[in-house]
């Protein structure tokens, strides 16, 4: 069957011009859909409706050998090869075993060098959408993620996460030693040895966030 509506990125073929569109802000990085509780962007709006029920707290997916619940029916399918340890998509070149389809693309891409989202600000290229979507930020000075405590803003959810404990008091970064935390475990190398190198580094910029 003939798909007329050719991407100009990648060749690749869609029979209406909508989908067409929807493909295409895979190479933009446009997500014209943006969540009103935490702003985090996407390029359907059925994509939008699933996230939300991050914030809701509903599971309406349940897997029937654990009880563990999901947003999505296709996230269910996923968790259940955990159960069965079925790892239907292989690569052919190393032979390595995924659970989920997408992985293996991503995986791929090891092998063929290939990056195809690239930055339009400074031709940066990256194996990953989300990977590009983080790195635009840069160049935006977007910080979409927010402290709920002290309203301070973050351009990754992971920095923000990170920023909570400082409210939270959170001792995920205590000296298995001493029990102290925090700015000891750098000025103390018998104890800094419990822990590696990056380790470390995430306690650093911790402590330095307490400091602010």
């Amino acid at each position: 069957m003939e798909k007329p509506w050719k991407c100009v990125d990648c060749g690749k073929g869609y029979m209406c011009p909508s989908r067409l569109e929807i493909h295409r802000r895979s190479h933009t990085g446009e997500r014209p859909f943006s969540c009103c509780v935490c702003g985090k962007g996407f390029t359907q709006s059925s994509e939008l409706r699933t996230h939300q029920l991050v914030h809701t707290g509903e599971r309406p997916f349940s897997c029937c050998v654990c009880g563990k619940g999901f947003t999505q029916s296709s996230e269910l399918r996923t968790h259940q090869l955990v159960h069965t340890g079925e790892r239907p998509f292989s690569c052919c070149v190393c032979g390595k075993g995924f659970t989920q389809s997408s992985e293996l693309r991503t995986h791929q891409l090891v092998h063929t060098g290939e990056r195809p989202f690239t930055c339009s600000q400074c031709g940066k290229r990256f194996t990953q959408l989300p990977s590009l979507q983080t790195h635009q930020r840069v160049h935006t000075g977007e910080k979409p993620f927010t402290c709920c405590v002290c309203g301070k803003r973050f351009s990754q959810l992971s920095n923000q996460q990170r920023h909570q404990r400082v409210h939270t008091g959170d001792r995920l970064f205590t000296c298995p030693k001493c029990e102290k935390i925090g700015q000891h475990l750098l000025n103390n190398p018998e104890c800094a040895n419990s822990y590696t190198h990056n380790q470390l580094k995430i306690i650093s910029r911790v402590h330095n966030t307490a400091q602010l």
